[in-house]
């Protein structure tokens, strides 16, 4: 059974899951991951969900404000034993929701050319691409997404 909980990111447990999801995208980005980093810091990110199984922290997400009305999906990562498991849908979901709960009526997302298992995910959760927004503007691996919320 899933459990997902809300929290910040100075949770051990969010901390330990990105350091494995960023080591993840070094080695798809190669050298392109000198550009992201940067952007993928988690120190200002204050809605963050981590979801548990038997107690075990199996995957994370969060989001941070866009604009006004819109969030940023960011740092989504499952361990890659509980893939295709539901663990990342549940994740977005309750993301998403938490949005809603705060007012929000849109989230968008990058993703990169070379992690086509979350362009499938978004793909299936509702998301459907759009123009690369800000800095990902001009980045040829980036792809950029974006899902009304109800």
């Amino acid at each position: 059974m899933i459990t997902l909980t809300r929290l910040n990111s100075h949770t051990t447990d969010f901390i330990n899951l990105v350091a494995l999801l960023d080591e993840d995208l070094a080695k798809r980005d190669g050298d392109e991951h000198k550009f992201y980093a940067p952007l993928n810091k988690v120190d200002d990110i204050r809605h963050i969900v981590i979801a548990y199984v038997d107690e075990k922290a199996v995957g994370c997400g969060s989001f941070k404000a866009y604009e006004p009305g819109v969030v940023e999906i960011k740092r989504m990562f499952v361990l890659p034993e509980y893939r295709g498991k539901g663990v990342a849908i549940a994740l977005l979901t309750e993301l998403e929701q938490w949005a809603e709960e705060e007012g929000n009526t849109g989230c968008v997302l990058e993703t990169g050319k070379k992690q086509p298992e979350a362009i499938k995910l978004y793909e299936k959760c509702g998301y459907t691409f759009i123009p690369n927004y800000g800095k990902y503007a001009e980045v040829e691996n980036s792809i950029c997404m974006m899902k009304q919320l109800v």
